[in-house]
């Protein structure tokens, strides 16, 4: 381990970036270390450079110092898988996630190749409608085996993208999921990827939604929450605006979101635009919104069985609502709950830093199969659907915790 009192940095004043979030000076960075061992890129390399204390120089240089950085200091700025765990820990209160995105907007890095064509493919809804067909037809054909033996996925850079990709659900969500006598009415959020890779999870949820009294909105128009732009440095505007403008419905008690990842984006909405105000203000995350309108009359059936709960970064450090998810599968008589072992490190997921940083990723993924090897869990969940379908492709499946409850409720 470090000296923490002793490490060479160049010292700098504490000063605010350019839009005003606060950056410790080189001082507060490196004396108390409480961020280097929750770090999972340190955890992984072991060295100085990999730790966040060293980002927030390179960060500082960026943003203050408006000084270039050298090709390594990027490569390790780059190499953070944005858990955040750092800012959830920080005694200085630093606004890490604020000020990465900020410093990956100032370089103005254009993404290549396959990641432009992503970007592009995010954005645009009827595209990626329309290449889900493809897509169930490429899995159904049987070449998905004789491909990966081939090699050529990997020679073409799409080996890490199809090792996660599952069988796309091809029939839209209905627009409006009703109830007799309703409580109030809800609009579901369902990002990018969700209806067609993640529905299971979202049926789940409007069951259990509409089972509790409440009726159910899928708007048309929404679309992705913005993170995989504004994470890499591109502009999620458009984006943000498109999602405030499809969700604007006042009659709508609340917007909830089954995706942590996707959540922790929705509720740092700029608060400048006053619709991202009202918006974030009936932004739910689904097991929080479910948990709080529980009917005492509402009984789940037993099951005699083990879970154990994966807590996505997003949910631990930026919501900060994990214990929601105890408290709901608490519900289920005999069923026994246990955290997995090792929470608070990241599962190299991390949004699209699985694709980006695929070796990384596997890395610090295979210390969670690990975690999965050590308990005798039946269920493995996880509120985050990027962390679900990573450590599902490495540390077995893995399936929402309202999966689990939706299972359970009277016929």
């Amino acid at each position: 381990m470090f000296d923490f009192m002793d490490m060479a940095f160049g010292q700098t004043s504490a000063m605010p970036a350019a839009d005003g979030p606060y950056i410790p000076d080189a001082a507060e960075c490196m004396r108390c270390g409480m961020c280097v061992s929750g770090c999972p890129t340190f955890r992984l390399f072991q060295i100085d450079e990999e730790t966040p204390r060293r980002r927030i120089r390179t960060i500082s240089k960026i943003l203050v110092e408006k000084a270039e950085v050298s090709a390594d200091e990027l490569t390790h700025l780059n190499n953070c898988v944005q858990c955040r765990a750092c800012e959830a820990i920080c005694p200085s209160r630093m606004a890490y996630g604020r000020l990465f995105d900020q410093a990956q907007a100032a370089l103005q890095i254009q993404p290549g190749g396959w990641g432009r064509w992503a970007l592009r493919l995010i954005e645009n809804k009827k595209a990626r409608n329309r290449l889900q067909p493809l897509i169930a037809l490429y899995l159904k054909s049987g070449l998905r085996r004789p491909l990966q033996k081939s090699g050529l996925l990997a020679a073409i850079g799409l080996a890490d993208a199809e090792a996660i990709t599952t069988m796309p659900t091809l029939v839209a969500l209905k627009t409006v999921y009703p109830v007799a006598a309703p409580r109030g009415k809800v609009a579901l959020f369902t990002g990018c990827v969700g209806e067609h890779y993640d529905r299971e999870s979202l049926s789940a949820a409007i069951r259990i939604l509409n089972a509790i009294g409440f009726e159910v909105l899928v708007p048309e128009q929404q679309g992705c929450c913005g993170a995989v732009h504004q994470h890499n440095g591109q502009a999620a505007d458009a984006l943000i605006a498109n999602n405030l403008a499809a969700f604007a419905n006042p009659d709508v008690d609340a917007v909830v979101h089954c995706a942590t990842g996707c959540g922790a984006m929705l509720s740092e909405y700029p608060d400048e635009d006053p619709a991202a105000a009202s918006f974030k203000q009936r932004l739910a995350d689904v097991n929080d919104f479910v948990l709080q309108h529980w009917p005492e009359h509402l009984a789940l059936a037993p099951l005699n069985a083990k879970a154990a709960v994966h807590e996505p970064c997003s949910q631990r450090n930026v919501l900060k609502n994990r214990q929601s998810v105890y408290a709901l599968l608490g519900k289920i008589p005999g069923l026994e709950v246990s955290p997995l072992p090792d929470n608070q490190l990241c599962c190299g997921a991390g949004g699209s830093y699985m694709l980006s940083h695929p070796e990384n990723a596997k890395q610090i993924r295979q210390m969670k199969v690990q975690a999965v090897s050590q308990t005798p869990a039946d269920w493995l969940l996880s509120s985050n659907y990027a962390c679900a379908a990573f450590l599902s492709a490495g540390a077995g499946r893995f399936c929402h915790p309202l999966s689990l409850i939706a299972r359970q409720l009277p016929a």
